[in-house]
């Protein structure tokens, strides 16, 4: 896996959601690899970017990466 930017996996997490989750688990490696990188505790999202931005889809999102080892906030 390559080195990625903070903002580069973050843009592969939104085309990943727009895509049905395909491959949604190894850009969510590749997120917490570019957050241990960049010392980022959280990730941050824009809630207008997600396939389902209400607060269940925002919850869901969350719980389901924070199994994965991810913090997920979102952008007012």
């Amino acid at each position: 896996m390559s080195d990625l930017t903070l903002s580069q996996a973050i843009d592969n997490i939104y085309a990943s959601i727009k895509n049905n989750n395909e491959d949604i688990d190894l850009h969510i490696a590749a997120l917490k690899a570019a957050m241990a990188t960049e010392g980022v505790k959280e990730a941050v999202f824009e809630p207008a970017k997600l396939a389902q931005n209400n607060r269940q889809g925002r919850k869901t999102m969350q719980a389901y990466f924070k199994k994965k080892g991810v913090p997920v906030s979102f952008a007012s």
